[in-house]
């Protein structure tokens, strides 16, 4: 058997030919997998569980027919879904881990994760992140009108696209966006594990490093934006691949 990890698939209705792939993924080789972790950025955006989108909707319906299948799927909140809540968990069949977690993967404690806490470079988005996830920003922001809400959105979304501009032209975007290397060796010391598994980067790959004096491996999740990535993991080791 598989355990399947996945993230950063920003789903919206701009890009269904996606959502229908996520579709034929969980009701095809996902039902026979050990589990499946979602890490982040489910959505392209979620301002609170009463959304009415259909792709929501959808969503929902076909993790909650994986999980009634008897595949458990958990999820990581990412940048971009932060916001989503029990209610929406509830309605998808999905148990909400904080992030990061370490979970015990075929015998070996793993460290999953979103990954934008390893960014500590970008000392701006650092910022953001630390007063939206701020119970008392939540309670405020939720308590607004779905159209204000969606509205602040759109304005969000616009302002990480200027702020991204203004890295590309400083000819910093590489950098600052990436994980920042002194944090992931710290993270890596401070959960004492030799795997860690996140997205958010968009830059799939699977790097070894030394920390400590141990081989360590940090495995990143690719996006869903063009085609899908998943990392299947059993007893004999992971393989990061696409899908078509």
């Amino acid at each position: 058997m598989t355990t399947l990890f996945i993230s950063d698939l920003h789903l919206d209705a701009e890009r269904p030919q996606i959502t229908e792939l996520f579709g034929r993924f969980v009701r095809g080789e996902a039902r026979q997998a050990d589990a499946l972790y979602i890490l982040g950025d489910l959505f392209e955006a979620w301002v609170g569980d009463d959304d009415p989108s259909d792709t929501g909707a959808y969503v929902a319906s076909e993790l909650k027919a994986l999980g009634d299948s008897g595949v458990p799927v958990f999820f990581i909140r990412g940048n971009r879904d932060f916001l989503l809540g029990a209610d929406y968990a509830a309605r998808a069949g999905m148990r909400l881990l904080p992030d990061p977690s370490v979970i015990v993967l075929y015998g070996q404690p793993v460290l999953i994760g979103h990954g934008d806490l390893l960014c500590t470079d970008d000392v701006a988005y650092q910022q953001f992140r630390a007063q939206t996830r701020h119970p008392a920003w939540q309670a405020q922001f939720l308590a607004q009108p779905l159209a204000a809400r969606l509205a602040f959105a759109q304005q969000a979304r616009a302002a990480s696209k200027a702020h991204q501009a203004g890295l590309k032209n400083d000819g910093r975007m590489e950098t600052i966006t990436d994980v920042a290397p002194d944090t992931v060796a710290e993270t890596f010391a401070r959960y004492g594990i030799d795997t860690l598994i996140h997205g958010h980067t968009h830059r799939p790959a699977v790097h070894t490093l030394e920390v400590g004096g141990r081989s360590r491996t940090r495995i990143v999740l690719g996006d869903w934006y063009e085609q899908g990535s998943v990392l299947r993991v059993d007893r004999d080791g992971m393989q990061l691949q696409t899908l078509d």
